[in-house]
């Protein structure tokens, strides 16, 4: 192809995907374009990897190998013009190059979607250090996330540290009660737009958090799930086409597990008042299920569940379900259907003066259809708050303790992200977040009372720490390798002094780790440039897992705390330019009785719950995301 050295790239490739799955058809806007970031491809299609990776962010590589047939698939070239003219391939089911040009799409997309909300790169996984191994190219260190959309024959997809990537199983329906399938027909998971984000979630979030795939608690791998599920469920509300049909079927009710018939049962047919539904003679005459809420129907469908896998409201407000449910996915929905719950109580807010005015000009309380004018107003709505609801659970991973993770420290974040770039909290987000939460007995640990200014975590001004020197906050594009071997030494420079590490709750006799620092760049509540360094710093001890019986082995305990640290503004003296000021300090510490009576007696316990006990290595606490999925 020529070059023209003078004319940029575009910013931009259009590609085509499925908004839901195959099983949703060609309605209501299900095959979709994507708009999503260009970048340079080579046939697979995979990113091609630049000598700047460190500060563009990594890469992902599609690698289209059936593990069941033992044969490589024709990798599809995005760059070809005959393909990008067409903004894609058309998607089809029976094409493996659309597949792959499908999981790349959507990987893509999540990937912005979460860099936007964090106001930084995301990489992924880094491993420990290796002996032997070259400094910052560790082999275990996922550098390329590998996507292989037709890895084996298994109701399964799931996300795998040890393959370097995410593998997409593909299986035969049932025979009965399959919904939209047809029996026996071959169901792609790495066709289903919610699976493929769900699982990109995964790796995401162990790629910021090192630690948050240690099982230390019940919380551990249902937060893993419900935060892919919220990912996954709030792209529901971008679909303009299928949000403003839900709204028309639903009266405005987004929350409605039932969307009205398309054709209303008329008083004068004869089977107007049977309870029969077989009665009904025209299929426009069922009611279906609402596609907003529910998650990957193909597959709950294609498996006999004639339902979808997971709804956004699954778990009704009840205070005891959090003390007997362990199952990761039905422990995770409590958490999904708290924040969903908040969710469209927002909405109802939000939209209330819309219905006064409906209202008041003749409109109905409970209208059969939605005038159009209406719908577009509130299909705005519901995607602008979407949109918001995202971003807060997104950003809250940076105000998480590092370790331990809870659905009550999950909470704490929430408030506090939130409270940290919004002070004023004009709707009542943080109310209702609170709220529901409580409703299902979720409680933050270490709080006095059940209040947005209890639950947020405290500013770090009481503790007076001295400002923090030597930090490089670079640019959005990351730090430079040179940037971030100086900020590593400047953290680690400032560890040194015994009274900071005793303001910041550290064990003096245990050594710090600073697992973690990047830079974030987001818009503050007056308007203007915000810079903050989020920084992980961990300790960890190795406890006897029976204690006084050596022989059992240990386990490691582990504290730490997340440090949001901010960067002077330009119009502060010069004097402080190059220093730092701590804002937060988010700690779960190795003994902290705020937080817990005592964490290593509750690990212990949870270790054996689930036989963790027996073995050796911390290998075995980690979460295995193909036998979660596969449960």
């Amino acid at each position: 192809m020529p070059d023209y050295p003078d004319i940029d790239a575009p910013e931009t490739r259009p590609l085509k995907a499925y908004a839901f799955d195959p099983s949703a058809g060609k309605l209501l806007g299900n095959e979709m374009t994507m708009n999503i970031r260009y970048e340079a491809l080579e046939p697979g299609p995979v990113v091609k990897i630049s000598d700047q990776i460190e500060r563009q962010g990594d890469a992902v590589a599609v690698i289209d190998y059936d593990g069941a047939n033992k044969t490589y698939y024709q990798p599809v070239d995005l760059e070809d013009p005959r393909i990008l003219i067409r903004g894609g391939l058309d998607p089809t089911e029976s094409d493996p190059r659309f597949h792959q040009q499908m999981v790349y799409g959507v990987v893509t997309e999540t990937i912005q979607h979460f860099e936007t909300a964090l106001g930084r790169r995301i990489h992924w996984r880094r491993a420990d250090p290796k002996e032997g191994a070259p400094p910052g190219r560790n082999p275990d260190h996922i550098w390329t996330l590998n996507l292989y959309p037709h890895a084996f024959i298994g109701r399964n997809a799931f996300y795998s540290p040890r393959a370097h990537g995410i593998l997409f199983g593909y299986f035969r329906a049932e025979k009965e009660n399959v919904g939209r399938n047809i029996p026996g027909q071959t169901v792609f998971t790495c066709l289903s737009h919610d699976i493929i984000v769900h699982e990109t979630t995964h790796a995401i979030v162990d790629g910021m958090r090192k630690y948050f795939t240690e099982r230390t608690n019940p919380d551990v791998v249902a937060f893993h799930e419900a935060l892919a599920d919220l990912a996954a469920l709030f792209r529901h509300f971008t679909h303009g086409e299928v949000l403003r049909d839900t709204i028309h079927r639903t009266g405005g009710a987004l929350y409605r597990y039932q969307l009205k018939p398309e054709v209303e049962v008329s008083a004068y047919d004869d089977y107007a008042n049977s309870p029969d539904p077989a009665k009904r003679v025209l299929s426009s005459q069922f009611a279906r299920r609402n596609p907003l809420v529910e998650i990957a129907q193909q597959y709950g469908e294609a498996t006999g569940k004639e339902r979808a896998l997971r709804s956004a409201l699954g778990s009704k407000p009840n205070s005891d379900d959090i003390k007997k449910i362990s199952e990761p996915h039905l422990r995770g929905s409590i958490l999904v259907a708290a924040v969903f719950d908040a969710y469209f109580t927002i909405y109802q807010k939000r939209t209330a003066d819309l219905w006064r005015i409906f209202r008041a000009g003749g409109g109905d309380d409970n209208p059969t259809d939605v005038p159009a004018p209406l719908a577009d107003r509130l299909c705005d709505e519901a995607t602008r708050l979407a949109e918001q609801f995202f971003q807060i659970c997104v950003r809250a991973l940076d105000y998480c303790p590092p370790v331990d993770i809870t659905f009550g420290a999950y909470l704490r974040a929430l408030i506090t992200a939130d409270f940290d770039l919004r002070p004023r909290d004009e709707v009542g987000i943080r109310d209702a977040l609170i709220q529901c939460f409580r409703l299902r007995g979720i409680y933050p640990e270490g709080v006095g009372a059940f209040s947005e200014g209890a639950i947020a975590w405290p500013s770090a001004k009481h503790l007076h720490l001295p400002l923090v020197p030597g930090l490089m906050f670079g640019d959005p594009n990351g730090l430079t390798r040179e940037e971030k071997d100086a900020t590593g030494d400047a953290l680690r420079q400032y560890l040194q002094s015994e009274d900071v590490r005793r303001k910041l709750g550290f064990e003096l006799d245990v050594p710090i780790r600073v697992t973690s620092f990047h830079p974030l760049f987001r818009i503050a509540a007056d308007g203007g440039p915000r810079t903050d360094m989020v920084v992980e710093m961990v300790q960890t001890r190795q406890i006897p897992l029976q204690p006084g019986v050596p022989e059992f082995g240990t386990m490691a305990l582990r504290g730490g705390a997340t440090l949001l640290i901010q960067q002077p503004r330009a119009t502060e003296p010069e004097a402080k330019h190059n220093e730092a000021t701590i804002r937060y300090v988010i700690s779960k510490h190795l003994k902290d009785p705020d937080t817990s009576a005592d964490r290593a007696d509750r690990q212990r316990r949870f270790a054996e719950s689930l036989g963790l006990a027996e073995g050796q290595g911390d290998e075995r606490f980690q979460i295995d995301f193909a036998m979660v999925h596969g449960a």
